[in-house]
């Protein structure tokens, strides 16, 4: 039997500055995200869309949810593999193509982990258990969107 999660998060807008929409340009795009127990985020369109760019926007949360996702799952992947993993650091990217009725998607999202492990004869190990992991993340089993992987291994000194 498969167990069920749920996650519940509040979402609330932030930008009505004394007229609502009343025009596509008179209101804020600045929101802010909540979870029980969880210190807030600030939230934003992105900047393309009038939204404020030192604010997280949707965009920015899916790619980072990805690489948050992919990096934990590599690192219960890399205990149950005995690698000891000292560093891990990803610059993920996301591609999204606009329509021309505005709508839009996400193409594919590359990440990039930058892993240091201490034992240089796993290196060779560390492409499997990029697959391993991969297979793994919820997150990237739950788009619809190829999600690819440039991984560097590093070792220790």
């Amino acid at each position: 039997m498969l167990n069920e999660h749920h996650f519940e998060v509040s979402c609330t807008w932030q930008g009505n500055r004394g007229t609502g929409t009343s025009g596509y340009r008179e209101y804020g795009r600045e929101l802010e995200l909540t979870a029980a127990g969880k210190a807030p985020i600030a939230g934003s369109a992105a900047r393309v869309f009038h939204g404020n760019a030192d604010r997280w926007n949707p965009e920015d949360l899916l790619v980072a949810a990805l690489a948050q996702c992919h990096m934990l799952s590599f690192l219960h992947v890399a205990v149950l593999h005995g690698v000891i993993v000292t560093d891990y650091r990803d610059d993920a990217r996301g591609v999204m193509e606009q329509t021309p009725d505005g709508g839009g998607q996400f193409t594919g999202v590359t990440l990039k982990p930058v892993v240091t492990i201490t034992d240089a004869e796993q290196a060779e190990l560390m492409t499997q258990l990029h697959a391993e992991a991969a297979g793994k993340c919820f997150i990237a089993r739950s788009v619809n969107f190829p999600v690819s992987h440039e991984p560097v291994t590093l070792i220790a000194s």
